[in-house]
Order: structure tokens, then sequence, then C-alpha cells
């Protein structure tokens, strides 16, 4: 990267970046930051235009420059361009409570609002007591609510991030009763919990808790930055504090992952079962063999909460079935994984057969490895799928899953929890394909049912996640947080359609969304999205059939509908020639006009239905459609 940069060609390199970074240790990211702030992002951009962009307002209280390079190091690892600006010294305050200040006005996708212990302790009066730390404590709380709430409304579509306060001891000890300190320690971690639910009152903020930074062994300050240069916290906890920040931006930017690949030996056991046999396997006994099986267990940990787990091993296939089934110490069984793939084919074809096979974008994957050979050969075929590398001391096994939160969400819903299940059922669907001769034939006795109705307030976060997460049935792949979908189906121009599908096998639940907006006569639709699990069933072509014959219905003339290109969506991009739809040049108003105001680019394709000609839903589809809120009775099937 320095080769680069000294060359002048680090802007027209920039998606080289990810890969450069790989593997580096935190210190050395670091340092990579310090050359990628340096990058004017319209350089980067001008030469890679697809390059998701995310812009960061950052504010707060203390000296926070050296969040900048760490920020921007942190996106770049996981492929993005981070533009951040950063808000006058201890103006948080005027910038989050003031909605025409510069920080709304520059629409940021989001504002980090980074405070400190000093917040608290820089007005204390002195002497100062117990009393006095409440009072300021309540304060400085009732305006972190304040500014919550004026986020809320003066930037809909953002998120506001903050952070609990690291209590120092150098303010505990000036009390010399240890009954006083006590009670201070209560207050202060009362208000921490405070900070901690202000997203269960607003679904745009994020509190980033740095407790779990500061007991992983960061320190909380410098003591000579923070008193010489205001710097109140120190340069490795925002560094951690970034690392944290930039799994909220990758979630953003639809970079979820599902699928976790596991290496065997040495990964998942000790020792390689090709030369030790089952019972020399490291697995549960000894201080390594408890590390394995700590290991293991969070694996099923993940499991439980939606992420698909897989085996890909170069090993034979009955010897690996055969521990995974009957080795008395694991804390996995063969069942527990969704596929398993022990052979001696290259990892990177194992790995994209497991993505095609789950009919699911590679992107989606995290591989696991002991094998620096094996990390690097992925790493090169399959750019898209995180590769993390654990080592030969087996206590760091989780802690290297886990340090990059590759599957975090936003909120975990029920269908993360069923997600696993229903990958099985699927593998029985496919089962039950094999058995007929035609497609038509496996359709009509799958019995696909289809549910299209108005989101309801406990879907906002599925549908918010689906736009997240979705990437190859996502016509314009715009991403909407909880609080972008709740306004969109709150707009009386406006509907969130969700779709849930059930069939023989089992409940899909809800697998995709459909927004459209009124303007006149025209309705537009203003993305389409469906999860990758139920692709090819007639799923899309019912929900949209019955768009189409609602807006005939109500009156209009025409459902207009847009198509913006990118990277994982190129299997929908004739999705409305195919329905009945021809393309048209831009009209005003259509084009760029979506819910959340942004402009697409040049190769956005827009097209319109003219309601003539209205195509029923698929034959095969028992379809049960209720497009608004209607006294009972008024649905249609």
């Amino acid at each position: 990267m320095v080769e680069l940069h000294e060359a002048g060609e680090l802007a027209a390199h920039y998606p080289r970046v990810r890969e450069l970074l790989a593997e580096l240790d935190d210190a050395a990211v670091l340092r990579a930051g310090n050359l990628l702030a340096r990058l004017d992002p319209q350089q980067v951009l001008a030469a890679h235009p697809g390059t998701p962009a995310p812009g960061i307002a950052v504010t707060g209280h203390g000296t926070l420059s050296a969040l900048r390079p760490a920020l921007v190091a942190q996106a770049a690892r996981h492929g993005l361009l981070a533009r951040v600006e950063l808000s006058d010294f201890d103006s948080w305050v005027f910038d989050l409570l003031t909605p025409d200040s510069d920080l709304y006005a520059a629409r940021p996708q989001f504002a980090l609002c980074v405070l400190d212990a000093e917040v608290v302790a820089g007005e204390l009066p002195v002497p100062w007591s117990v009393a006095d730390a409440e009072r300021v404590l309540a304060a400085k709380l009732a305006l972190v609510e304040r500014a919550a709430e004026v986020f809320a409304q003066a930037a809909p579509g953002g998120t506001l991030v903050l952070n609990t306060l690291p209590l120092p001891r150098e303010l505990t000890a000036q009390l010399v009763d240890l009954r006083s300190r006590a009670r201070l320690g209560v207050l202060w971690r009362e208000a921490n919990v405070r900070l901690l639910r202000l997203p269960e009152r607003w679904s745009q903020v994020v509190t980033v808790d740095l407790d779990p930074l500061l007991a992983a062994g960061l320190p909380a300050r410098d003591v000579r930055q923070s008193v010489y240069a205001k710097a109140h916290l120190s340069a490795e906890l925002l560094a951690g504090y970034a690392r944290e920040v930039g799994h909220l931006l990758r979630q953003a930017a639809g970079g979820g992952k599902k699928v976790l690949a596991l290496d065997l030996d040495g990964t998942l056991w000790g020792g390689v079962l090709g030369e030790v046999g089952p019972e020399g396997i490291e697995v549960s006994e000894g201080y390594r063999g408890e590390a394995f099986q700590r290991f293991q267990k969070v694996v099923r940990q993940l499991a439980a909460q939606g992420v698909l787990p897989a085996v890909v091993s170069k090993n034979d296939l009955e010897p690996v079935l055969k521990v995974l089934r009957e080795h008395p110490g694991l804390a996995v069984r063969d069942e527990d994984f969704l596929q398993v793939r022990a052979n001696w084919a290259p990892k990177h074809e194992n790995l994209a057969a497991i993505a095609r096979e789950l009919n699911l974008s590679v992107d989606s994957v995290v591989f696991v490895d002991d094998s620096s050979f094996e990390r690097g050969l992925v790493r090169r075929e399959l750019p898209g799928v995180a590769v993390v590398a654990v080592g030969e001391e087996p206590a760091r096994h989780v802690e290297d899953l886990l340090r990059d939160g590759w599957f975090d969400v936003r909120e975990l819903t029920a269908e993360d929890r069923a997600r696993p299940e229903r990958y099985k059922e699927e593998r029985a669907r496919q089962d039950f394909l094999d058995t007929f001769d035609s497609l038509e034939g496996y359709l009509r006795e799958l019995g696909v049912s289809v549910t299209l109705a108005p989101a309801a307030a406990e879907q906002i976060p599925r549908v918010s996640q689906i736009t997240l997460r979705t990437n190859q049935f996502n016509l314009t792949t715009q991403r909407l947080q909880p609080a972008d979908v709740e306004a969109l189906a709150q707009s009386p121009d406006a509907q969130v359609l969700t779709i849930a599908s059930a069939d023989r096998f089992g409940d899909n639940g809800l697998v995709g969304a459909v927004l459209l907006r009124r303007a006149g006569d025209t309705v537009h639709v203003d993305n389409f999205l469906l999860s990758c699990r139920v692709f090819s069933r007639g799923i899309e072509q019912a929900a949209l059939a019955t768009v189409l014959a609602d807006a005939r219905a109500t009156g209009a003339r025409r459902v207009v509908g847009r198509y913006v290109p990118s990277a994982k969506n190129g299997k929908v991009a004739d999705f409305y020639l195919r329905s009945g739809f021809v393309p048209v040049a831009g009209r005003d108003g259509e084009p760029g006009d979506g819910p959340g105001g942004e402009q697409a680019g040049p190769a956005e394709a827009v097209f319109e239905h003219d309601l003539a000609d209205v195509p029923p839903p698929p034959a095969h589809i028992r379809l049960t459609a209720r497009l608004r809120p209607a006294p009972e009775g008024n649905e249609t099937a």
C-alpha cells in the first residue's frame, strides 16, 4: 500500500485495499488508515463509481482527530470508502440540537457523537460530592436524550451512534470513603444503562458499549494526551470503537453474512484426522481440547441465531461424518451443519458450491481456516468471501471469529432464528424437485401459498433487514433502516407490502417486500425485494400481478418501476420486461425519486406498465392479498 501511495496510484487501485489490509494487525491497519485518510474521496469515486461511500459526521467532546484514520481504515477493510467530516472541538450540543446545523445540512448517513468521562468530570465543582456528580450526569443525559429526539426528526434516514462513558479510577479515587465510591459507581452505571436503552426509544440510535473493549484490555485514556491535548479517549480505544462502527457501516451497505464455513483439522478440532484418527484428535480432553470445545459451542450459539454453519475440509467424507456423529466429546454434530463438504477439491470450489446450492452469493460466506495457504487461495479466487484467520493457539479461536461481527444485525428477528431450519427444508424441496420431469409439475405439487399484506409494526425490523441483506433480487439496492421503513409505512402516499410464503414442506416466513408510492395516477414501485431462498417459484410474479391489478382497480393509469444495476442483482435486470413493462425515457419525478431521495446513476433503467393487460397470478399459487388496512371481509384470495 505504501508503494501505491508513493506512486500516487492508491485511488486508482482502491478496490485492492481490502485485500491489502487482510490479516494485518491492528497497528498496521491504523498506519494504513493514515495513508488512506489523505485520499480525496471524489478521486476514488471518479475511478470506481460503484464503491459504497457512506457519509460520516463526527462530533463529540474532546479532541477526536485520531478517529478519522481509524474509521477510514475500518471502512476500507470492508470494501467501503468512508467520507468523514470532523466537527469543531466540543460542538456536539450545537451540532445535534440545532436542526439547521452544518451536521444536518450535510445529511450524513451516520452521525457519531463520541463522549467521554470528562464531559461530566469537567463540570464538577471543587470540592465536589456524589450529589454534584449525580446532578451533572442527569443534565448530560438530558442533553443526549434531547439530541436523539432532534436527530430522529431532523435526520430520519440517518443513524446516530452514541457510546457509553468509561468511569476512570482517577475520579472514583477522589472520594476517600468507600460508600461514596460505590454510590458514584451505581450512578455512573445507571447513566450508561440509560444510554444503552436509547435505541429502544429511537430506532435511529445505536449505542456502542465501550465496556467490552475496556475488558479486552484497551486503555480508556492516555493521561498526558487527555491533559495536554484534550484527547480524553485513548487512540487504542478510538481504534476499537472505529472497528465497531465499521461493522455498522458494512451492515448498512448490505454486507451482512449468513454462512459460516469451517475447516476441521486445526480449526474445529486439534490434530489431523487422517493422521491421528478419531481417538487422537483434540476435542474436549486436556487444555487444548477444552479450547476447541469452547469454539464448537460458540458455533452452535451462532447457529441458534440464524447463522448457517457448513464444513469445508480436505478429508475423506466417511471418517469426518463418523466423528461428527459419534465422537463423545464433540459439542457439534453433523445435523448442526447445513452442508458437510469433506473432499480433496480446492476449498474455493467447495465454498462456491455451497453458496450455489443455498442460492446465495459467495459474498454471504465467512470462511475460517488455520492454513495461510488455504486462506490466501480463497481470498484470491473468491474476493467477496470474508476470510477469518485462526492460528495455532485454539484459546484465541473464539476471539478471532467474533472480533469483526460478521453476522451482526441491528435486531434479531424470528426469521433469523428460523433460517437454518428453513434451509434444511429447502434441501427436502430439492430432493422433491428431482423426482419430477418438469418444473411445472414440481410447482403444481409443491403447493405454494403467498400472502401479500401491509407491514405490521412488528414486521418493520424484518423488512429493514431484507433491504440491508438482500442483494440478488433487489431491484434498486436501496438500504433502509427500521426508521426509514416505519416512515414509509406511515406515509399516506406510500405502501410497504410484505410477502410471506409457505408450501408443503413448511412456512418460509416473510420472504420479501414491495415498496410502493402513489403520485397522482401513477403508482411507483420504489423497490421490490425477494429472498434468494424462494426464487423461481412464481412468488414474484404473483406479488407483481396483484400490485398491477390493485393499481388499475384504484384508478391508476400506469405503474412505473426502477431497476438500478449492482454487482449482484444482474439476474433481475429483465424482471420488468418479462412482466409486461416497457422501457421509457426519464420523466419528471421518476428516476432517482425513491423514498430516500437518493439520485441513482445514469445506468438506472425505468419501465412502465399501462395496465391495459394485467396478467393473472400464476395458476399454481394460492394467493391471499390485502394491500391496505380494510374492514373485515375485504380480502381477495
